[in-house]
C-alpha cells in the first residue's frame, strides 16, 4: 500500500538548468513527479536519465494554456531566465510569468495544491540598498529591455500574493539569486557558463562594463535543498524568501578564477555594460537561516570544479 502515499509534484519548466535538477532531486525523495516544459531553453538532454523512472512523467506544455491535472505540490520554474533567452521574445517572456501564474494558481486552487513560485533576485532591479534583504521593493526600469522578465516576475510574485491574501492558497516564493552547476546551457549568456565555454575553447572572455561590479554565486545542489526546505516549511510561510550565497565576488575575481582552473589561454576583452545591468547583486539570507534554517555550503571554489568538469564533458 506504500504507493498510494507518494506525494504528486508538478515541475513546470522541469527540463530547465534548475528544473531537471528538481525533478532528480524529488524523484530521489520518493515522490511522483510530473515534468511540464515546452523545450524552449530545456532540452531533452536534461531529463533524458530520469525517463526511465517509473515515478517520472513528462507533457510537452506550454503554461500560458491551462493545464488539468491532479497534484499535491506545483513548483512554477516556468520561464527563461537568461537575458538572451527572455530577450529572444520578451512579450512570450512576460506572458509565460503572468499568464503561467495565473494559470497554475487555477491549478493550485482547483486541486487544493500547495504552489512554489521561482522568482528572482532582479525583483530589485538595479539595487541601491545592499544586501538586498526581502523588505527592499527595488529599482526597476519597467520600459527596460529587461523589464520583460524583471516585471514579468514582479507581477506574479503580485498574483501569488492575491491569490493567497483572498483565496487563502498556500503558497511559496524563492527569490532566487546567481545559481550556477551542470546543465546550464552553453550557450545562455550568464556569466558563469559564459567564462567557462570561453575559457575551455582559448577564446577571448567577454567582460562587460569594468568588471568591478559584483555577483553571488549559488551551486545548484544548495539552492535545490534550499527550494525543498522552503516547500517543506510550516504553513503561513507566504513571504518572499532570498535564495542565494551571500559571498561576493567581482566579475573580473570570477574570470580570473576560471582562466586558473581551465589553464586557459583566454584574454580578457572589454565591452559596454548592458542596459540596466546591476553593480551590486547580494542576498540577505537572514530570514532564511531563521525560517529555513538553509544556507549555502559548497563554496564558489569547489563548485567551479564540478562545472568545469560538466562543460569539459559535454565539449569532447
Amino acid at each position: 500500500m506504500a504507493h498510494f502515499s507518494r506525494k504528486r509534484v508538478l515541475v513546470t519548466g522541469g527540463a530547465g538548468f534548475l528544473g531537471s535538477h528538481l525533478c532528480e532531486r524529488l524523484l530521489g525523495d520518493g515522490a511522483d513527479v510530473i515534468c511540464v516544459d515546452n523545450f524552449f531553453t530545456g532540452p531533452k538532454d536534461n531529463i533524458a536519465k530520469l525517463m526511465t523512472n517509473p515515478f517520472f512523467e513528462v507533457i510537452r506544455h506550454d503554461v500560458t494554456f491551462p493545464l488539468y491535472v491532479e497534484v499535491d505540490e506545483i513548483y512554477n520554474l516556468a520561464c527563461p531566465a537568461s537575458p538572451i533567452h527572455y530577450q529572444h521574445n520578451p512579450v512570450q517572456t512576460t506572458k509565460t510569468s503572468v499568464h503561467g501564474a495565473i494559470n497554475m494558481l487555477g491549478l493550485a486552487k482547483r486541486v487544493g495544491a500547495k504552489i512554489f513560485q521561482a522568482s528572482t533576485s532582479e525583483v530589485y532591479g538595479d539595487p541601491d540598498v545592499h544586501p538586498q534583504p526581502e523588505s527592499y521593493l527595488g529599482n526597476v526600469n519597467p520600459i527596460g529591455p529587461r523589464a520583460c522578465y524583471d516585471e514579468g516576475k514582479r507581477c506574479a510574485e503580485t498574483l501569488f500574493s492575491d491569490y493567497h491574501r483572498e483565496r487563502g492558497l498556500e503558497i511559496r516564493i524563492a527569490r532566487i539569486f546567481n545559481t550556477y552547476g551542470p546543465r546550464m546551457h552553453p550557450n545562455d549568456g550568464r556569466v558563469v557558463s559564459n567564462f567557462i565555454v570561453q575559457a575551455l575553447a582559448g577564446d577571448n572572455i567577454t567582460i562587460y562594463g569594468d568588471g568591478k561590479q559584483t555577483r553571488s554565486f549559488c551551486y545548484v545542489d544548495d539552492l535545490i535543498e534550499g527550494f525543498i526546505k522552503l516547500m517543506n516549511a510550516p504553513d503561513g510561510t507566504a513571504s518572499p524568501v532570498n535564495l542565494g550565497n551571500p559571498g561576493e565576488f567581482t566579475i573580473l575575481e570570477l574570470a580570473e578564477q576560471i582562466i586558473k582552473k581551465t589553464k586557459s589561454k583566454s584574454k580578457l576583452v572589454f565591452k559596454d555594460l548592458p542596459t540596466d545591468d546591476p553593480m551590486q547583486r547580494c542576498p540577505d539570507i537572514s530570514r532564511a537561516k531563521k525560517l529555513l534554517k538553509w544556507e549555502p555550503t559548497i563554496a564558489l571554489d569547489a563548485g567551479l570544479d564540478k562545472t568545469i568538469e560538466y562543460f569539459k564533458n559535454i565539449s569532447d
